[in-house]
């Protein structure tokens, strides 16, 4: 952050634009506003919330992921160049970020994603970052352990023969991870095979069945 060398140029804080003002505080109080006059309720939040984190959001990696693991030609396309392959299924990350790097998942190596400096996130295939991936405690622990941490954190328990890989996204990188594709589904539908797939999947806290 930075920090403006003449107080006195600041003016007074209550004449600040809006846009001058941090997008997640302006949510917080507009949430807490809307709370107090009895619009919404706290539970009706959190639902919508976990909505967008868990379900609506993360169905459009999870359709990524199912058209990789049915198509071939699609997935070299998904790991060359992963903005340009997300788009051919509608989804736009070119405003949000000038790369996708999508990074795959094998019998001998995991991939996790986390942000050092902040929290970026795609938007775009994920829906919202879940509170933990903010966290400073995430944030720091997975470069440091990430193995007690996938354990502990999220009972992800990796064999000591697979390897670990973070990767730590930026304002103009983010990450995407393609999970392997379960035992047994061979016979799946793309619609079928995208249920399977997880947010937590994706970024890399869990592996899917049949990965190891």
């Amino acid at each position: 952050m930075t920090e403006n060398a003449n107080p006195e140029a600041a003016g007074d804080p209550d004449d600040r634009s809006l846009s001058d003002i941090d997008p997640e505080a302006r949510a917080r109080a507009l949430q807490s506003l809307l709370i107090e006059e009895g619009l919404v309720t706290t539970d009706a939040v959190d639902e919508l919330v976990s909505l967008y984190e868990e379900d609506v959001g993360p169905m459009v990696g999870a359709q990524v992921v199912a058209e990789a693991w049915t198509d071939p030609d699609y997935k070299a396309r998904l790991l060359e160049e992963g903005i340009s392959a997300v788009a051919e299924l509608g989804v736009s990350l070119e405003e949000e970020v000038m790369e996708l790097r999508v990074v795959e998942n094998d019998p001998e190596t995991h991939n996790i994603v986390v942000c050092t400096l902040c929290s970026c996130y795609p938007w775009a295939v994920l829906g919202l970052p879940p509170t933990w991936y903010k966290s400073p405690a995430y944030r720091s622990r997975v470069v440091k352990e990430p193995r007690a941490l996938l354990a502990e954190e999220f009972d992800t328990e990796l064999p000591d023969e697979v390897s670990v890989e973070v990767w730590d996204s930026n304002s103009e990188i983010r990450y995407l991870v393609l999970p392997q594709r379960p035992d047994g589904t061979e016979g799946m539908e793309t619609d079928e095979l995208a249920d399977l797939v997880s947010r937590n999947a994706m970024i890399g806290v869990e592996r899917l069945g049949g990965e190891l």
